[in-house]
């Protein structure tokens, strides 16, 4: 059930200087879990096992795994909950994303938790929303696929990882910011990003609106092709994909997934400052940052104070964004 509100600003907090070589760092006794709110090999799983592969490296001299555990359902309100009833200790962790942390309880009321019921430790990076159609579509730009939209409402078909992700609210404010019925295209939901472009590339869906990281590997492998990337410059990864302004939709430059990372709320005082050290560290990591920007998305290094404000900023612009489509 989707509802209201308005677009903030970004909100900057960038890491206090040395504060990672200031703290001495002991790694939890046991592993830690790190929850992908989302299905295996879509943006969150792979941004979660990313910055699990990184950040062991700069948890102490002898850290244990970071384990990725995707815990999927009612649009990552499944795993995001379960991270917010676990023992605040540090050894189970949110791999935070747009659709589950700002998007759903900005949208529905029946949301089991709030900003408040995390301890947000760190922003790790954005990631654009593109639009894309299979390499053998017969749409090659974003107006042609419109304009097809437009000629014949409810005749095709987009894959959604449900009614409040960003793959159903990005393609519907796409929709509405074009002049057509929000419903002009019918939405198939599926169990995250991952499993949507496996719709799209098995003829399910005729389009998809999602983030680029699920969709990154396809484009560069010319299975699928993505007609505007939601960012305001070109990007490296895909330099022949326009922007949202030159695709003629300047309005879906509002929107973007990102990934953070937060545990449950009353975490201990030496928990975050390890965590956060262990965070800022590996956004520092040369590697990080190389595979980081490989799998399509912009490292944006923020605290835990920055986090949770930007989080909160971005319920508001979600609230607003579904008032102005008039859902709920």
């Amino acid at each position: 059930m989707i509802t209201r509100r308005s677009m903030a600003a970004s909100v900057a907090g960038m890491w206090p200087g040395l504060a990672m070589a200031q703290t001495p760092i002991q790694a939890p006794e046991r592993g830690t879990v790190l929850v992908a709110p989302f299905s295996p090999g879509g943006a969150a799983d792979i941004a979660a096992r990313n910055f699990a592969a990184f950040a062991v490296r700069h948890m102490g001299t002898d850290p244990r795994p970071i384990v990725v555990d995707n815990r999927t359902g009612a649009s990552g309100a499944v795993g995001t909950q379960y991270v917010a009833r676990a023992r605040p200790d540090g050894q189970t962790l949110l791999l935070a994303r747009v659709g589950s942390s700002a998007i759903l309880p900005a949208t529905d009321p029946r949301t089991p938790y709030t900003v408040d019921d995390f301890t947000w430790l760190g922003m790790l990076d954005e990631n654009p929303f593109v639009v894309c159609v299979r390499a053998d579509a017969p749409w090659a730009t974003l107006s042609a696929l419109l304009e097809a939209i437009g000629q014949a409402p409810g005749r095709l078909n987009f894959a959604t990882g449900g009614p409040a992700t960003i793959l159903d609210l990005g393609v519907r404010h796409m929709l509405a910011s074009a002049g057509l019925a929000i419903d002009a295209a019918q939405a198939i939901p599926f169990r995250g990003g991952g499993d949507a472009l496996v719709a799209l590339l098995a003829g399910q869906a005729q389009f998809v609106g999602n983030n680029l990281g699920d969709m990154i590997g396809a484009i560069q492998q010319r299975q699928i092709r993505a007609l505007v990337v939601g960012s305001q410059a070109r990007l490296a990864s895909i330099p022949n994909v326009p922007t949202a302004a030159q695709a003629g939709l300047a309005a879906l430059t509002e929107l973007g997934g990102w990934n953070a990372l937060a545990g449950p709320a009353a975490m201990a005082e030496p928990v975050v400052t390890f965590w956060s050290n262990v965070i800022a560290s590996t956004a520092r990591d040369p590697g990080w940052l190389a595979a980081t920007r490989r799998i399509g998305s912009v490292p944006r290094s923020m605290d835990g104070a920055g986090t949770r404000a930007y989080v909160q900023a971005q319920i508001v612009l979600y609230r607003d964004l579904a008032r102005r489509l008039n859902l709920g």
